[in-house]
């Protein structure tokens, strides 16, 4: 398998353990896949840096949507880097970003840049239709 191949199947282990529902297993992907101090170049709503940021916004997801799954629609690889397009389901049972449970179901896509170096993930880009999740949970008109 080439690099290229191996950084592609390493991105999904980590959108597979997402998926899983699973907090621990999420976190322990993290490990395995994402180097400590990876660059994270998308603003996010904690203040932890590197990967211990994506193991809290990952538990904070998974907490406030507990059945969510990521769909992958499309990869890409080149070089060092890998892009995702993908799109997140999942039904709000939990608090997030301070907003209770609403009950509602939520469909929103992201595209996801990573760069690796030595196997592992360094850096990461990321955009996030944030506006859809608002409107979905209620918090700004449609």
């Amino acid at each position: 398998m080439d690099q290229m191949a191996r950084n592609k199947a390493a991105f999904a282990r980590l959108h597979d353990a997402q998926s899983s529902g699973d907090v621990e297993a999420f976190g322990k992907a993290v490990d395995e896949v994402v180097h400590p101090d990876v660059l994270i170049r998308t603003p996010l709503p904690i203040a932890a840096t590197g990967a211990e940021a994506l193991k809290q916004v990952g538990a904070m997801l998974l907490h406030a949507f507990p059945d969510l799954h990521i769909e992958v629609e499309d990869v890409i690889a080149e070089g060092d880097k890998v892009v995702l397009r993908n799109t997140v389901t999942g039904t709000h049972r939990g608090e997030y970003m301070g907003v209770p449970p609403t009950g509602r179901s939520i469909t929103y896509r992201e595209i996801m840049i990573v760069r690796f170096a030595d196997g592992r993930i360094v850096e990461t880009w990321g955009i996030v239709d944030v506006l859809a999740q608002l409107k979905q949970l209620g918090l700004i008109p449609s």
